[in-house]
């Protein structure tokens, strides 16, 4: 799929859609706590949009490539699960110390934003704390560099340079996206490279910009189940995301309340 520039009625819909899926992630972030199961987070997902009167996009979505579509309306992936966790195959339960990346797209008025946040269950040890709260500064050092006439080299620089300094690996395999008519669209937004390298981002583009950064090694497998990605020695991972606009000027975050 060829880069999209969104027209003012498209951004004015994905406006509405972004503050909708802030709130849902802000509500189900609400209910981590120990104890709780990653199948009741995806019914309490079912259950806000259809109060919203929106589709949760992933549900039935089937990536190119895969076997099966996936089975959920949310991603819920625990400690050393990256990315795509399915919440409501062999639920899982939450225990204090935990961290859970919550990856969410939703669909209003048949456009889509995409976002994510990693949140501690309980007390957490303090390298979970640091990896959750850098990961979270490496996504906005990436936000803050998304303008037009950029590229997305200079998106992936600024992560990168963010996670280094910190001394935790960058995930090379799993990127950011555009998105707005589908789940996945061009270009891709890798969380390294080169400044002034890649396509480069004009205004209109609305894109998702997705840091995962890993304690350990950068090496990852893919889970048995087709979509939950893993760090290869174990090491935990944390993930942040938001769908943005960007503009002549300073970049738009879409997806905040």
């Amino acid at each position: 799929m060829a880069v999209t520039i969104k027209t003012k009625e498209d951004i004015e819909i994905l406006r509405e859609c972004g503050k909708n899926l802030a709130y849902i992630l802000q509500e189900v972030s609400k209910a981590i706590k120990p104890g709780v199961a990653t199948d009741e987070l995806n019914d309490l997902v079912n259950k806000l949009a259809r109060k919203l009167g929106d589709t949760p996009s992933t549900l039935n979505y089937r990536p190119k490539g895969a076997k099966r579509a996936y089975p959920a309306s949310i991603c819920v992936s625990i400690n050393d699960e990256i990315v795509h966790g399915i919440p409501n195959e062999n639920p899982k339960i939450l225990k204090e110390g935990d961290i859970v990346s919550l990856d969410m797209c939703l669909t209003h008025k048949g456009l889509v934003t995409d976002s994510a946040i990693t949140v501690p269950v309980g007390k957490v040890d303090s390298i979970s704390n640091k990896l959750i709260a850098v990961t979270k500064e490496a996504l906005f050092s990436g936000i803050k560099a998304a303008k037009g006439n950029k590229t997305t080299g200079d998106i992936g620089y600024a992560v990168e340079r963010v996670a280094k300094a910190n001394s935790f690996s960058v995930v090379e395999e799993l990127c950011g996206h555009g998105v707005g008519y589908d789940v996945h669209e061009d270009p891709y937004i890798p969380n390294y490279g080169e400044r002034g390298r890649g396509d480069k981002l004009k205004p209109g583009m609305v894109i998702s910009i997705e840091p995962m950064l890993n304690i350990g090694l950068k090496d990852i497998f893919i889970d048995k189940d087709g979509y939950t990605f893993k760090t290869k020695d174990g090491s935990r991972s944390a993930h942040f995301e938001h769908t943005i606009l960007i503009t002549s000027g300073e970049p738009e975050i879409l997806t905040k309340i």
